[in-house]
C-alpha cells in the first residue's frame, strides 16, 4: 500500500471515529485504483481523493424503532 494510500485512511480515521465499514471500503478502491494515482501525480497533488471521500453536505437524523421487545430505540441516520 502506498504512502498517500495510508495517509489517506489515516485522514478518514481521524475525520470520521468508528466507521471501520467505511474504511475497509475506501481503501479496497484505493488500492484497487492505486495504478492510476501512481501514473498521474496530479491526483495527489490537487486532492482529489480526499474531495471525493469527504461528503459535501450531510443531513442528520433521527430514526426512532421498536426493539423485540416493544421499547421505543432511538438511532442517527445520515444522508449523505
Amino acid at each position: 500500500m502506498s504512502s498517500y494510500i495510508s495517509d489517506t485512511i489515516n485522514y478518514l480515521k481521524q475525520s470520521s471515529p468508528a466507521q471501520a465499514e467505511f474504511y475497509q471500503a475506501t481503501e479496497e478502491v484505493l488500492a484497487t485504483i492505486k495504478p492510476l494515482l501512481d501514473r498521474n501525480p496530479k491526483y495527489r497533488k490537487h486532492n482529489i481523493i480526499q474531495r471525493v471521500i469527504e461528503p459535501e453536505r450531510q443531513i442528520l437524523f433521527r430514526v426512532a424503532w421498536l426493539d423485540d421487545r416493544g421499547n421505543v430505540q432511538v438511532n442517527k441516520g445520515y444522508r449523505i
